[in-house]
């Protein structure tokens, strides 16, 4: 199934080609020796980060204030259950799939689900913020009604999301309906959204004013990198699949390997983003500092009690205009 499902592939066979046999053992050597270590670092940073900045949204902030902070809380849980499935992966690099082919459809699905919610959920995001910057007076007079559709409008990323993978559980996967739908639109919508944003902020000259978005700029850039060479790849696939434009052996062991290279980079995005938070996010670093020096002094003599109370007290706060993240702020 393309690119995305390499692990049900068979490297140690010779494929044929319209110019012989072409042997791609070397290929599933390569795979074998640096995915695993990868993966698990990943999965690691990836699940420490995505839960810590789900405890502080759901603990420490209590309250969602704005739309940005749940659809932010959205991605970071859609990033937790891609992240679980990255053991299954590493675990097929080393000795081949051996869990079944309904886990094999549902591991994949599952890291569909993952790119099309992280792509629409990001969408949403850029939305958000172009009503709150340039229709100002509009996002005010309706604050509450708009975070009241923000989780709706989760809800409705996650059923999308779900029936986009569909094919995934069904038959193979069309190709078409991920490059288009799930990447190219989502980024259209993007790119016009960010540039009437930077657009009003420089005729207003209000960048000091909006600090936060350079979080929300730095998750949508490190995402569309990330996936930008994978979704390239994924259109010559297509053209390869519809045509077999490429028959030389060695062009074809190297286009895999590129394959297996833009997979795992298309992967790194389910860690990088509570560390972005964390270095650009001014609010958040303050929030995360407290926390672990009140975590340090948990076992010491009234540290529990503290942390309670930090909690009550974050509980309680207010953080302003609802048209800025205060997450990030």
């Amino acid at each position: 199934l393309a690119l995305s499902e390499d692990y049900t592939e068979d490297y140690e066979t010779f494929n044929e080609t319209p110019g012989g046999l072409c042997d791609k053992s070397w290929v599933k050597d390569f795979r074998g020796l640096y995915e695993p270590p990868l993966f698990c670092l990943i999965f690691v940073l990836g699940a420490v980060g995505n839960l810590m900045v789900v405890f502080i949204f759901t603990m420490v902030r209590h309250r969602l204030k704005t739309m940005t902070d749940v659809y932010l809380l959205n991605l970071a849980v859609a990033d937790l259950l891609f992240l679980g499935t990255l053991p299954f992966w590493a675990a097929d690099a080393t000795k081949g799939w051996m869990f079944g082919l309904s886990l094999c459809k549902l591991i994949s699905a599952i890291y569909k689900i993952n790119f099309f919610s992280s792509m629409l959920l990001l969408t949403c995001i850029s939305l958000d913020r172009y009503v709150a910057i340039v229709k100002v007076a509009k996002a005010h007079n309706q604050k509450n009604k708009r975070l009241s559709v923000s989780k709706l409008t989760c809800l409705a990323v996650w059923i999308i999301s779900g029936l986009l993978a569909l094919p995934e559980l069904i038959f193979i996967l069309v190709l078409a309906l991920q490059i288009c739908v799930g990447f190219f639109l989502p980024l259209l919508v993007m790119v016009l959204c960010y540039s009437v944003i930077i657009r009003t902020l420089l005729q207003a000259k209000s960048f000091e004013k909006h600090k936060a978005l350079r979080v929300i700029f730095a998750v949508v850039a490190v995402f569309v990198l990330s996936q930008l060479p994978y979704n390239g790849l994924l259109v010559v696939d297509a053209t390869q699949a519809a045509d077999t434009t490429i028959t030389d052996c060695a062009v074809l062991g190297h286009f895999d390997v590129a394959g297996q290279i833009a997979k795992s980079l298309a992967y790194t995005h389910a860690c990088i983003n509570p560390f972005l938070y964390v270095f650009i996010g001014v609010r958040f670093q303050k929030d995360l500092l407290r926390l672990l020096k009140l975590c340090t002094c948990g076992l010491s003599q009234g540290g529990v009690s503290k942390l309670q109370a930090f909690l009550s007290e974050q509980n309680a706060s207010s953080w302003g205009s609802s048209s800025q993240p205060p997450f990030f702020s």
